[in-house]
């Protein structure tokens, strides 16, 4: 009987090992967790049904077009159209942006089934499956499974043996997993993140594809079984720690087991609902919790999601207020002159909008996406729904399950003490999918499939079964809880929330605690979801546990963020869109499916503007007042006192394009060709400009040494160099062409390298493959380095930090570059392997490479350069031979003396 269970488990498993492949391996090499990923299977799934039935192709001629040909391309369009986008934006965005399209792409796919008149494509129909049909059954070692189950499984020992040979024995291999250990890295030792991205789509697509299709005769064509699917596969990818695909997929193998096992072997867990099929929801959140404590963030990083500029900062206060002042009036004047109907549709999106409320608390001030509020509101309504059944008050009924809420919102809170990022927000959802599948089929608390009745809230003058009392009472509380959260915005704990979200770990040094403040966000997030949802059944006169489901939380965050999750206006304007919207498209007789298409829209939308439509709207008012404030263009003549100061000698950097130009190319007799060029180049973060103009020359087999105090420039005018940052203005050049606009891959590719400060090496990778993502061969680095040779199969991260420093120099022995940027090469190493380094500098030079140092041991950089260049507060102060520099240039240079 075991063996049953396990061999069938085996082909339930080897689907979500499939599925969660292709998603671990799109988020390793990306950073985007495709809430999608499903969809995507659902849609393909769809194309070789319609190819199957429709068409009447063989059913493996059908599967082949599906997922080798379509799942693939639509994974690059998609890339393309939005994935690339979102891979720049921030958290929430990427979130929500997946999210719009587990909603679009099927009903892209059914709104073209109906209108080209296509067979049936709904959970009622029957496809068949990849193999003959019917499925022919047989009995390997006893057990009776048919083809489509072998199918499946062989499949999934094929696709795993693939991916390993793919991951692990080609090239393409080696840049996606270098582009997963270190992004930046990978960009300046030439590869093209981006391309790797691409592919990453395409193959992680392909096998959403693939599982689709080998589902489709198990779960038919139901675009929610999908969803349902992509959860169990995002249970092994977390036990794969959303990095490792080979544990990814024996992970999946041992879910459809246990499942398996569950199911036939704990007949004592019937008396509670839902438990037996919760299995992967369980085990997804026990992961999270167990394996993946969140470590994006350290001491001195920046939150994912920057607050966006305040583009109304100069504008009246009452300007700003008055658009919305505008909408309060006439939605006030509506809800007394309008209709019924349509004031009870005011009412109902107001509802959704005090819910909304709860995101701009837990996503726009804290950070933190939370997929649980409609259980924390389910769970509301249905303690106020038990509470009144019970015999309490209405008044403490309605309390009580606002408190339960909180209650509920602590808990939640507490492995968000733990946990962070999209860690967190999958959290979230397995607490709230059990919250579904567990505590709210408990008969005792939900009343089963009947419910609870409520009665209309009464105010003795008037009751909230009046849809104008509603609208009233819920604006009220809407401008409440607007008057709450502006309050805690300018608070102390407003500030001690921002700070702990943006570095935590600056924040603790600094005497925040981090938990309370997650705790009071969630705390209050969720009472407040709870309030809307125990408003939500006044109006409605009733609560079930189907009403608030779930995946109603996917739908919601994503509606708000669309409009604004940082302002309570977008949570208002979130909630009457979500209501509005599909009541016009039913009145104008247009198909469900466009509605949902249309929103998947969105989140193209966010992939170029995160922040939502009323930010976008912000910053077009923001830009036209610019340029209407803009003075016309005129010469402006430059008078002295702006001019820059003359260096103190002969050698000082000249300004004149004249002599610059007169210089580039070929050069003289006696001094060679430049190189490699900085010209005038101004360069940045954000709106602070840290290279003002600099000018620098590097030439063949010449080693430059650019020094300077901490915060000079220094690092920054390497990054601009190697094409890490771009540059504002002025230009950078290659052996006289303009490079200037070359991304930092392609620069790497012509020759110019650069060793970043701390360690150039991916940690992740062996030695060996660390030396394959720039060398073809790595046999003569070992022979000259021999203690490399001996550790080639160890982890880079596992070497000391002269190991690291010389396994980041050493390709460059072997494939020399034209330019080597060496970023602060020996901070942290011993002075014994100091020496080696530059060793290897010396002979780099000796071969031609135009060497730029940026060292703090001022000693050890002048040892071996043939010039120097002093930096200050973003200019080049001063640059000449090696010979001119004495103790006063030096301190001139670190102290500013004169």
């Amino acid at each position: 009987m075991i063996v049953d269970y396990v061999l069938s488990g085996l082909v339930t498993g080897a689907i979500f090992a499939i599925m969660g492949s292709g998603l671990t391996l799109s988020y390793a090499a990306t950073g985007v967790f495709n809430f999608a990923h499903g969809a995507i299977g659902f849609l393909t799934a769809l194309v070789f049904y319609q190819l199957n039935m429709a068409l009447g192709l063989p059913a493996w001629l059908s599967a082949l077009i599906a997922v080798a040909l379509f799942a693939p391309s639509l994974g690059y369009l998609l890339h393309r159209a939005m994935f690339a986008g979102l891979a720049q934006a921030g958290e929430t965005a990427q979130i929500v942006g997946t999210i719009g399209l587990t909603i679009a792409l099927p009903a892209l796919g059914l709104l073209v089934v109906d209108l080209l008149g296509l067979p049936s494509a709904d959970a009622t129909a029957l496809p068949r499956g990849i193999g003959p049909h019917p499925a022919v059954g047989l009995e390997p070692l006893g057990v009776r499974l048919d083809t489509d189950q072998l199918i499946t499984f062989a499949f999934s020992v094929v696709t795993a043996a693939g991916l390993w040979a793919f991951m692990r024995h080609t090239p393409y291999g080696l840049r996606m997993r270098a582009s997963v250990d270190r992004r930046r890295l990978a960009t300046l030792r030439g590869v093209d993140v981006a391309a790797t991205s691409a592919l990453a789509w395409t193959l992680g697509s392909g096998l959403a594809g693939l599982a689709g299709v080998l589902a489709v005769s198990v779960v038919g064509l139901d675009a929610t079984a999908y969803t349902v699917l992509l959860f169990a596969s995002a249970t092994a990818a977390v036990f794969g720690r959303l990095r490792s695909i080979p544990w990814t997929f024996a992970a999946g193998l041992a879910l459809g087991v246990v499942q398996n096992l569950v199911a036939g072997y704990t007949d004592f867990l019937e008396e509670v609902t839902g438990l037996r099929t919760a299995v992967p929801v369980i085990l997804l959140f026990a992961g999270l919790v167990l394996l993946n404590r969140s470590r994006e963030r350290v001491a001195g990083s920046a939150a994912e999601d920057a607050p966006p500029p305040d583009h109304l900062a100069g504008v009246p206060l009452w300007r700003r207020r008055l658009p919305w002042a505008v909408a309060l009036a006439a939605l006030v004047g509506f809800t007394f002159t309008g209709p019924d109907y349509y004031v009870g549709i005011a009412a109902q999106g107001l509802v959704l909008a005090l819910i909304f409320c709860s995101f701009v608390v837990v996503t726009g001030i804290g950070g933190m996406v939370n997929l649980a509020q409609a259980s924390f509101a389910a769970m509301a309504a249905l303690t106020c729904g038990w509470a009144f059944a019970s015999g309490l008050p209405f008044l403490v009924a309605i309390l009580l399950g606002v408190l339960a809420a909180g209650a509920v919102g602590l808990l939640v809170a507490l492995p968000a003490l733990r946990l962070g990022g999209r860690v967190l927000t999958l959290a979230t959802l397995a607490l709230a999918l059990l919250a579904d599948q567990v505590l709210f089929q408990v008969d005792a608390f939900s009343n089963g499939t009947i419910g609870w009745s409520l009665p209309a809230l009464g105010f003795g003058f008037a009751d909230t079964s009046d849809a104008r009392v509603r609208v009233v009472l819920l604006l009220v509380l809407i401008g409440v809880v607007g008057l709450l959260v502006k309050n805690l915005e300018k608070s102390a704990s407003g500030r001690a929330i921002l700070a702990v979200r943006s570095a935590p770990a600056a924040a603790v040094t600094s005497g925040l605690s981090a938990p309370r403040t997650k705790i009071l966000l969630f705390v209050l997030a969720s009472a407040i979801a709870g309030l809307g949802g125990v408003l939500y059944a006044i109006s409605k006169g009733s609560i079930t546990a189907t009403d608030l489901p779930a995946s109603a939380g996917f739908v919601w965050l994503a509606v708000v963020v669309l409009q604004g999750v940082r302002r309570i206006g977008g949570a208002v304007l979130g909630g009457l869109i979500a209501v509005v919207f599909p009541e016009l498209l039913a009145t104008w007789d247009v198909s469900a499916h466009v509605g949902a298409i249309l929103f998947g829209a969105g989140g193209m939308i966010l992939a170029k503007h995160p922040d939502g439509v009323l930010s976008q709207l912000a910053e077009s008012r923001h830009h036209r007042r610019t340029r209407r404030a803009e003075p016309a263009p005129q010469e402006r003549s430059v008078s002295p006192e702006h001019q820059e100061p003359l260096a103190d000698s002969e050698h000082s950097v000249r300004r004149d394009p004249r002599v610059a130009v007169g210089r580039r190319g070929g050069g003289t007799a006696d001094e060679p060709r430049e190189l490699f060029r900085l010209e005038n180049v101004v360069a940045g973060y954000a709106d602070c400009t840290v290279l003002r103009g600099v000018d620098l020359v590097v030439r063949p087999g010449e080693a430059v040494a650019l020094l300077g105090a901490n915060g000079a420039g220094k690092s920054t005018a390497c990054a601009v160099a190697a094409g890490d940052l771009p540059a504002t203005a002025g230009r950078v050049l290659l052996d006289g062409a303009d490079i200037t606009a070359w991304p930092a891959y392609r620069r790497a590719r012509a020759g110019v390298l650069l060793a970043p400060e701390g360690r150039g090496v991916f940690p992740g990778l062996t030695v060996e493959e660390n030396l394959r993502t720039w060398l073809p061969d790595p046999a003569q680095v070992y022979e000259r380095l021999p203690r490399l040779a001996e550790r080639r199969a160890v982890p880079a991260g596992a070497l000391s930090g002269g190991e690291q420093q010389l396994l980041t120099l050493a390709p460059a022995l072997v494939r020399p570059p034209r330019v080597l940027i060496a970023d602060e090469p020996s901070l942290g190493l011993a002075p014994l392997v100091v020496q080696q380094v530059f060793e290897l500098f010396a002979e780099l030079r000796e071969r031609g490479v135009a060497l730029l140092l940026v060292e703090e041991k001022a000693t050890e950089a002048l040892r071996i350069a043939d010039r120097v260049a002093f930096m200050r507060l973003g200019r080049v102060t001063w640059t000449g031979p090696r010979a001119e520099v004495d103790g006063d240039r030096l301190t001139a240079a670190y102290l500013g003396a004169t």
